[in-house]
C-alpha cells in the first residue's frame, strides 16, 4: 500500500457506536467520551521538565499546568442521501464504516444498519483544539469543523459550550472558534522558528476520542515541505498522533505551544512515527486575520517558479544553489506589470533571503495585497533590485510552484531527441514565437526526464524560433546548458549535461 499523509481528524458516529458495544461487554475501559477532573490553572510561567529517574523528562508538571486550556471539539455534520458525491450513500467509501459492515456490527443509520434509513444522515467528528485567549477563542485544524453544522467545546472542568466558528483558513489548515466564556485558562506561545531538531515537544488531545490524552517524543525535522503544501513548513515530531488529535497542541518544554498538530504520514491511517504540526507561528497570523477580518487575504506575485539544484544554479551563474527560479510569468499579474521575466532568479524577499523555491510563496504570502516588496534577483548572472506591487490571491495559487519532478529537455542527434517545429497556430496558443515539439528521447534528453509531447521554447533563457534556431543555439552552449520546456499548463527550466 502506498503510504500517505493522513489528517489525523475522526468521523466517530459508527467508532463510538462499535466502542460502546465492545466496552458494554468487556466493561475493561472506561468510555472514551469521560471527562478527566480539571486540574488547576497555568501559572504564568510553566518551568522546564525536569529530569525523571533514568534522566528523561518528566511531563506531569507541565501536564498539569498547561493541560486545562487544551479543549476536546465534537461536530456534527447533516448530510442528505445523495450528498457528499457518493449516489444515494454518504457513508460511501468511509473506511470505518467499511470495517464495521465487514464484521457484521449493526450501525442504526447506515445502509443495512437497521432501523432503517432516514432522509438525513448525521455524522459526528472528533478533534482537538486549544484557549488561545482568556474570552473564548480557541485554534482547531480547519478540516476539524469543515463542513460541520455544529461545533461543541468540551473543556477538562467538564463544561461544555456551542462554538460560533469565526473563520477557516483551508491553505493552512487553521480555524478559528469562539465559545462564550470568560477567565479562561489560555495557552502560551512559544518561538517555533528557534526550536531545534532533537528537543523534547509533549502534544495533547483526543486520539480516536480518548479525552486529554498526552504523548511525547522528539522534533525530527523543520521546515518540512509535503504534496501539495507549499506554504506551511511543517513541523516533523515522532511524538504519537493519531485520528482525534487534530487541532491539539504541540509544546516545549517550557510549557509553550509551538505548533498545531495536524497530519500523519501513514500506511494504515494510524500513527506509524511520523507526524506533523503546522508553526504557531503561521497558526498565529492567520489567526489575526481571522479574528479582525474573518478570512485571510494573501498577497500574489504571479508567477510559476521552480527550484536550483546544482546544474541549474551553474548554468545560470550562480555560486551554489539556491532561490526561486521563475518558470513562468502570468500575463497581466503584479510580477509582469514589474518586469519580471522568465528565467530570474529571486534570492531575497525586503532583505530576506530565499534559501529554496518553497520559501517564496510563504513570504509574499505572508504579504498584504497592495503592499509593495522589493525583490533581489538574480538576471543576466548580475544581481538586480526590483519592486513589486502586490495584488491579490484569489485561488489556492500564491506564487505557483512547477511540478517538482525531474524535467524536461530537448536536443538534436548528441542530445538524443527528435522533434517537429510549432506550427504557427500552436506557437500563438503558447504565446511564443516558435519551439520544438518532442516526439522520442534517449540518451542525455531521456536522462534529464524529457518526455514525448514537452516542448522546447528557449535555450539559457534565450526564446527560439524553429528548429534552425534551436541547433544553431545548442551548438553555442557547449556541454551544459538548460532548456525551457512547455509541459501541459506549466513552463521549467531543466538543465541538461552532455559530458
Amino acid at each position: 500500500m502506498k503510504p500517505a499523509v493522513v489528517r489525523s481528524t475522526l468521523v466517530a458516529s459508527a467508532i463510538a457506536l462499535a466502542l460502546a458495544g465492545c466496552l458494554q461487554e468487556g466493561g475493561a475501559i472506561s468510555p472514551s467520551h469521560a471527562a478527566t477532573p480539571a486540574p488547576a490553572v497555568a501559572p504564568a510561567v510553566a518551568p522546564a521538565a525536569p529530569a525523571g529517574r533514568y534522566g528523561l523528562p518528566d511531563f506531569s508538571a507541565l501536564v498539569e499546568q498547561v493541560g486545562p486550556a487544551v479543549v476536546n471539539i465534537s461536530t456534527t455534520q447533516r448530510l442528505t442521501r445523495g450528498g457528499g458525491g457518493n449516489g444515494d450513500d454518504p457513508f460511501a467509501g468511509d473506511p470505518f464504516y467499511d470495517f464495521l459492515r465487514r464484521f457484521g456490527v449493526p450501525v442504526p443509520g447506515m445502509p443495512g444498519g437497521g432501523g432503517g434509513r432516514s432522509p438525513e444522515q448525521i455524522q459526528q467528528g472528533v478533534g482537538s483544539g486549544f484557549i488561545v485567549s482568556a474570552d473564548g477563542f480557541v485554534l482547531t485544524n480547519a478540516h476539524v469543523v469543515d463542513g460541520a453544522n455544529e461545533v461543541t467545546v468540551r473543556l477538562t472542568d467538564k463544561r461544555e459550550f456551542k462554538a460560533k466558528v469565526v473563520g477557516v483558513d483551508k491553505r493552512t489548515d487553521v480555524a478559528l472558534l469562539k465559545i462564550n466564556a470568560t477567565g479562561l485558562p489560555a495557552v502560551r506561545t512559544g518561538d517555533a522558528e528557534h526550536s531545534k531538531v532533537g528537543e523534547w515537544v509533549v502534544a495533547m488531545g483526543s486520539p480516536f476520542g480518548f479525552e486529554n490524552t498526552v504523548t511525547a517524543g522528539i522534533i525530527s525535522a523543520k521546515a518540512r515541505r509535503l504534496p501539495d503544501e507549499n506554504y506551511v513548513p511543517f513541523i516533523q515530531t515522532d511524538v504519537a498522533i493519531n485520528p482525534g488529535n487534530s487541532g491539539g497542541p504541540l509544546f516545549n518544554l517550557a510549557g509553550e505551544v509551538i505548533g498545531i498538530n495536524s497530519q500523519i504520514y501513514s500506511r494504515s491511517g494510524g500513527f506509524m512515527g511520523i507526524s506533523f504540526a503546522i508553526p504557531i507561528d503561521v497558526a498565529m497570523k492567520v489567526k489575526d486575520q481571522l479574528q479582525k477580518y474573518g478570512k485571510v487575504s494573501r498577497g500574489r506575485l504571479g508567477v510559476a517558479i521552480q527550484g536550483l539544484d546544482a546544474d541549474l544554479a551553474q548554468n545560470f551563474g550562480l555560486d551554489k544553489p539556491g532561490g526561486a527560479l521563475i518558470a513562468n510569468v502570468e500575463p497581466g499579474s503584479p510580477a509582469e506589470k514589474a518586469g519580471l521575466q522568465s528565467g530570474d532568479v529571486v534570492l531575497g524577499v525586503n532583505g530576506q533571503k530565499i534559501d529554496s523555491s518553497a520559501d517564496l510563496p510563504r513570504i509574499i504570502g505572508d504579504q498584504r495585497p497592495g503592499s509593495v516588496v522589493r525583490l533581489s534577483i538574480w538576471r543576466d548572472r548580475k544581481a538586480r533590485e526590483v519592486n513589486v506591487t502586490l495584488g491579490e490571491q484569489s485561488t489556492e495559487k500564491l506564487a505557483a510552484a512547477a511540478s517538482p519532478e525531474r524535467k524536461n529537455e530537448a536536443a538534436s542527434g548528441k542530445l538524443g531527441l527528435t522533434g517537429r517545429a510549432l506550427t504557427a497556430q500552436e506557437a500563438a496558443r503558447l504565446g511564443v514565437p516558435g519551439g520544438v515539439v518532442v516526439d522520442g528521447v534517449s540518451g542525455p534528453a531521456a536522462r534529464a526526464g524529457l518526455q514525448a509531447g514537452d516542448v522546447i521554447v528557449g535555450v539559457n533563457n534565450q526564446s527560439i524560433s524553429g528548429i534552425e534556431q534551436f541547433r544553431k543555439q545548442l551548438d553555442g552552449a557547449g556541454n551544459r546548458f538548460a532548456l525551457l520546456v512547455q509541459r501541459g499548463g506549466n513552463r521549467i527550466f531543466v538543465p541538461l549535461r552532455l559530458d
